[in-house]
């Protein structure tokens, strides 16, 4: 499809880049992407199998998890089609409805990630402060009003984002920058005023993500103050210990979207390179290294997993 720069209109496809340079050996690229998304959706899916059939693995905690794994399932495959349509078969046309509904999606599980991040350093908190009445703050009810207040907010937020997008008119070139839609990669190409979707998708970024990541490091402050207030020092290490995984996932999330942030407002003269790198990042890190951090951190969940493999070898003999 080739560029129109005169006429206002609402383009039928779009068209998404896959790595700048590194075309001619895309399709080897895509074999390590598929191995990670593989490495997703598994060990995602295998977290929440243990979870759900082992009893003592139904603590607030391994709760948290689940939802999070849940959203990275739902991340990974809002993407999985069309990434590996584009490295794999150089497909690279997307309808533009449905580059909005995918971006829809991807916004919507981002968002949930972040609230489920913050609901789980609270539950960090409430373990390490007041670890006696641990399990009467975090009751069932209230876990499952939190995992519905962060679908519920990320809905909210997101349905006007499409609705901003097809009040447009696009007239520039049709080409992304990634090889998955993302609001403001697909907002860049339209011409006319997008001031209202600037501002609202500055305010949506600091209302979710924002707000957020502002209360998981007060509760981090709170969590260190309390560590510091233990007298034992091995005490100290075992409370700290229990939040690393947790820590680890926060970064591993943050970090990409961060800059991912920071160079779609302000990387204007940035390499197309670092773009592609970023958004990959952001898209594939969290869903892949979730899974290893906890299974590979929590003695808990590898414990559980060895004995679901040892059942399952039990039954085949």
């Amino acid at each position: 499809m080739g560029p129109i720069n005169s006429s206002w209109f609402q383009p039928p496809t779009l068209l998404l880049t896959g790595i700048p340079g590194l075309e001619a050996v895309q399709i080897w690229i895509s074999i390590p992407l598929c191995v990670m998304y593989l490495i997703a959706l598994l060990g995602n899916c295998i977290i929440l199998f243990v979870i759900k059939n082992t009893s003592s693995l139904h603590d607030p905690q391994y709760i948290f998890l689940s939802m999070l794994a849940t959203t990275d399932v739902g991340l990974s495959l809002s993407t999985l089609p069309m990434v590996l349509s584009v490295f794999l078969l150089n497909h690279r046309e997307i309808e533009f409805h449905s580059c909005l509904t995918q971006m829809f999606f991807i916004h919507i599980f981002s968002s949930m990630e972040s609230a489920i991040l913050l609901a789980m350093a609270f539950d960090r908190f409430v373990a390490i402060r007041n670890p006696l009445h641990y399990t009467v703050v975090l009751t069932s009810p209230r876990i499952m009003g939190m995992g519905i207040a962060a679908m519920v907010r990320a809905v909210v937020l997101m349905v006007p984002l499409r609705i901003l997008l097809k009040r447009l008119s696009f007239c520039r070139d049709v080409i992304l920058s990634h090889c998955y839609c993302y609001h403001p990669d697909v907002m860049k190409l339209a011409c006319g005023p997008v001031r209202v979707n600037i501002i609202y998708g500055l305010s949506l970024v600091l209302c979710s993500f924002g707000v957020d990541s502002v209360f998981i490091v007060i509760s981090y402050i709170l969590i260190l103050k309390t560590v510091l207030g233990i007298a034992s020092e091995d005490g100290q290490l075992r409370a700290l210990n229990t939040c690393i995984s947790h820590i680890f996932t926060v970064c591993i999330f943050y970090v990409p979207l961060i800059v991912l942030a920071l160079i779609h407002r302000f990387g204007t003269f940035t390499s197309p390179l670092l773009h592609v790198t970023m958004a990959n990042l952001f898209l594939f890190l969290t869903p892949v290294l979730n899974p290893l951090v906890y299974s590979l951190k929590t003695k808990q969940i590898r414990s559980a997993v060895h004995k679901v493999l040892r059942a399952r070898r039990n039954l085949l003999k």
